[in-house]
């Protein structure tokens, strides 16, 4: 009997639902997207154009061959497209280079299957993988009746089982707000992209969200810039009430009003006039104080959880929550996804899973900890309500039960979402408050105290990491933990000492991921599904760079920017952004056509677009900024853009040569880093120029090589290293590239084509015995100090295998395991054995080269 296919778009996905489907079932994988616009052309039908006006180049016709030469028809052009309101900035898809093989599996297994089930991720890009699966696989119309939609937000067999009851069509209203979205992004990066090109450099990009993004990072860094400190003085007295313990109370009002101290002059004065009066209890407030739970993840404060608490970025979190979602391995189980689906702006909860929760209260932490009734939370008003919060698919295991089988990260991350959801459904911890005023002449000095009486949902979800999330974020001065002594009101009070602090305001903080992540979400910009990639893309493109986890604007993304912002003020306005994205809601929700939203943002854009072509200011011919060069002292300045940086040069150029550099100043450190010139063999030596710091060749004159350095490091940017090989994607030449954490392989035509492999040990991974040993890295502490080499499969994230220490295509001696490492101990570079009860271990050879110092790292447990 014929099997039903069902389609994923992950492997891993594919692997923990077909444990549960059964034999009557074949799953595989399309591995994301196999659709896409063309990368060489616009790929969109606009107004006042037509489809196929290139002309094809003429073939020869029978009358004008030569003799002997093979005779070819003249080939059509194909037929223009005329533009109607019906087919206005329609797309053109292509199947993504790469993907030819996978469509043809999938057509020769949906070609036997009686029925087909497109079983992608529920939401707008799994929606249109399925519409797309289902355009390119069904050839015949009479074939669409076999294909099924199924979704479900958790891959548990009941969830599977309810899905596949109630399978249905593709939803095209969520097809069209993710090709709404497609077109708008992709007319925003064509178009913009090439004029800054030809205004900066070759190379940058614009985003429709992305630019929104770094607009906001860079005007946090103006703030800073310009922000002026004020000073202010604080005022606070050690009181005795006469019992135990001492408390301190702070000065709160001067004869009833607030009370500003602006500098230490009044402070004394305050000081002064307080510490010889009485000081009494004019009154004494208690009251009870309750902290609610807070509601379970959605994918913004799941990312901004783990930031704030185990310093995971945007990026990191959702590569680990799609681990915990497509499943993991648990020895016998099997495949088990422990999560539901992570991109959800959702807080809603099954009923199914709100009763496992409260039966596992009571019998995990007791019966007071668990409500009468469930605990519902209100989601955001755009919020997708037919989702789900992010939550562990079975409450009933915790965190411990499954630790032997995840690694640090995927353990911390479960353990966060588990915490946070059986939180959710606890009691409110409620804590005991009290504020003393107390009067000094004229002066009202305030103590407050907050003692914990029941800790309710922090009996899970610990602080200090949740006062860390908690959203009202109770202020320090509210005393919590603070124990204060019982005292009535007419008490007089000793004064035991009296302490003014000076204190200056501060700017605005830098954003990290979090701050980042919650502005955006607060903004409507974006949706936290792209969260991770919109900030991957600012710091790839060197826009923003990332110091003790703040992000920082680079010189050219600041001018970029500043660029982009004046030629396109409405574009990319936050408030504008965010319509947008109300729009594509509504579109989602049958209730815009997608057309008439890219029609509204076309017809605005378009008229920026000409402008910006004409009167965008060029770094290429220089931007005037109204200095008279100091050299001659008739030109004026204009800043320009070279290779090595941004610079200042005289308009007289070439009759006048004035040149100052811009380039930030290079950080010091790496001194004793040597680069040897590819050339010659001499040193390289940091030579600042003309047009900014470069490395030189000691060489020069007669050795003129030079290389660029990375943006504020000392680090050179080695050249690629042409391979002999293509591309599978694009037929482009391969080379030879050098990373932050070592070389691999890459196109050529990057950043077009983003194929990537990497460059493998020829030592077979003893985890899946399929994969090689690669050498990888992983950012030092905090994104500082020296990056931690280790090595690791090349069937990563299939295969999670690591190690620190270097492997030797060696079989062991003792046990035969068929490698070994090499690593650093007390007794020097050892060669030894990772297999489990193997104590093979012999100092390395002599002629051995040393493992480097950026290689030694902290010795973990015996693998």
């Amino acid at each position: 009997m014929a099997r039903s296919l069902v389609i994923v778009e992950s492997p891993a996905k594919a692997k923990t639902i077909n444990k549960y489907l059964g034999r009557e079932y074949t799953v595989k994988a399309s591995l994301g997207h196999v659709l896409d616009l063309p990368k060489k052309t616009l790929g969109i039908l606009l107004p006042g154009t037509e489809n196929g006006k290139k002309k094809k180049k003429k073939r020869k016709t029978k009358a004008k061959a030569k003799e002997g030469e093979k005779v070819v028809e003249e080939k059509k052009a194909p037929k223009p497209v005329v533009v109607t309101a019906e087919n206005i900035f329609e797309p053109t898809l292509e199947v993504i280079p790469g993907k030819v093989k996978v469509i043809a599996d999938l057509r020769k297994a949906a070609e036997n299957a009686p029925n087909v089930y497109l079983a992608t991720d529920p939401d707008r890009e799994g929606e249109a993988i399925s519409q797309h699966l289902l355009d390119t696989l069904a050839t015949k119309k009479s074939d669409r009746a076999k294909y099924r939609r199924v979704m479900f937000n958790e891959i548990t067999p009941k969830a599977i089982k309810a899905a596949f009851a109630k399978a249905g069509d593709v939803n095209e209203d969520l097809v069209d707000a993710q090709q709404a979205r497609r077109v708008l992004d992709r007319l925003v990066g064509y178009k913009i992209s090439p004029i800054l090109w030809n205004k900066v450099r070759r190379g940058l990009s614009a985003g429709r969200v992305q630019t929104v993004a770094l607009r906001l990072i860079v005007e946090r860094e103006v703030q800073i810039r310009e922000f002026v400190p004020q000073e202010y003085w604080s005022i606070h007295a050690m009181l005795d009430a006469g019992e135990p313990p001492l408390f301190e109370a702070k000065l709160f009002k001067h004869k009833g009003e607030d009370v500003e101290v602006s500098n230490q002059e009044t402070a004394d004065k305050i000081v002064a006039a307080v510490s010889d009066a009485k000081w009494e209890v004019a009154n004494v407030t208690q009251k009870e104080k309750r902290r609610n739970p807070p509601p379970p993840f959605t994918t913004s404060k799941l990312q901004q959880a783990a930031y704030n608490r185990l310093r995971y970025t945007a990026k990191r979190t959702m590569s680990l929550a799609q681990k915990l979602y497509e499943g993991v391995e648990l020895g016998e189980e099997g495949s088990v996804a422990l999560i539901t689906y992570m991109r959800t702006d959702s807080v809603n909860v099954s009923a199914d899973a709100l009763a496992q929760v409260r039966e596992m209260i009571p019998e995990r932490f007791g019966s007071n900890y668990l409500p009468e009734k469930p605990n519902y939370y209100k989601s955001k008003k755009d919020a997708q309500e037919a989702h789900e919060a992010v939550r562990p698919t079975d409450a009933m295991r915790a965190p411990e039960d499954v630790r032997k089988f995840l690694d640090d990260d995927l353990f911390k991350l479960y353990q966060l979402i588990w915490q946070r959801f059986v939180a959710s459904q606890m009691l409110p911890a409620i804590f005991d408050q009290t504020t003393i005023d107390i009067t000094a002449g004229e002066y009202t000095f305030r103590a407050n105290g907050s003692v914990q009486k029941f800790d309710g949902y922090l009996r899970v979800y610990q602080t200090p990491a949740a006062i860390a999330d908690r959203e009202d974020d109770e202020k320090a001065d509210e005393g919590e933990g603070n124990a204060l002594p019982r005292v009535t009101e007419g008490q007089i009070l000793r004064l035991d000492k009296i302490r003014p602090d000076q204190h200056f305001t501060e700017p605005p903080p830098r954003y990290n991921d979090a701050t980042l992540v919650k502005d955006l979400e607060e903004k409507g910009i974006g949706r936290p599904s792209t969260y991770a990639s919109i900030i991957s893309t600012l710091v790839d493109r060197e826009y923003v760079k990332k110091d003790q986890g703040r992000f920082t604007p680079t010189m050219l993304g600041e001018r970029v920017s500043v660029l982009l912002i004046r030629s396109f003020e409405d574009i990319f306005d936050v408030t504008f952004t965010a319509r947008l994205e109300d729009e594509l809601d509504e579109i989602e929700e049958g209730k815009l056509g997608w057309r008439t939203a890219v029609g509204e943002f076309w017809d605005k854009f378009v008229i920026d677009l000409d402008k910006a072509d004409d009167e965008m200011l060029s770094y290429k011919a220089g931007i005037p900024t109204g200095k008279k060069c100091e050299k001659c002292g008739e030109g004026e300045l204009l800043e320009r853009i070279s290779r090595h940086g941004f610079f200042l040069g005289c308009s007289r150029y070439p009759d006048c040569e004035f040149i100052e550099d811009l380039s930030p100043e290079v950080p010091p450190g790496d001194e004793n880093k040597i680069d040897y010139c590819d050339n010659c063999g001499k040193e390289m030596a940091i030579k600042r120029g003309r047009f900014g710091v470069f490395l030189a060749c000691t060489g020069y004159p007669d050795c003129k090589t030079t290389r660029r350095l990375v943006e504020g490091t000392r680090i050179a940017r080695q050249p690629d290293e042409p391979l002999d090989e293509k591309c599978t994607l694009c037929e482009s030449g391969l080379v030879k590239k050098h990373g932050r954490f070592g070389e691999f392989i890459g196109c050529s035509n990057y950043p077009k084509c983003k194929y990537t492999r990497p460059i493998t040990m020829g030592i077979k991974c003893p985890k899946c015995n399929e994969g090689e040993f690669v050498r990888r890295g992983s950012a030092g502490k905090g994104g500082r100090g020296r990056p931690r080499v280790f090595y690791g499969c090349s069937r990563y994230p299939d295969c999670d295998f690591t190690t620190p220490y270097m492997p030797i295509a060696e079989p062991c001696p003792k046990c035969g395991a068929p490698f070994i490492v090499e690593k650093r101990s007390k007794i020097g570079t050892v060669r030894t054995c990772l297999k489990d009860g193997c104590d093979f271990e012999v100092l390395a050879p002599e002629a051995q080269p040393p493992v480097t110092a950026e290689e030694v790292v902290p010795e973990p447990a015996k693998v």
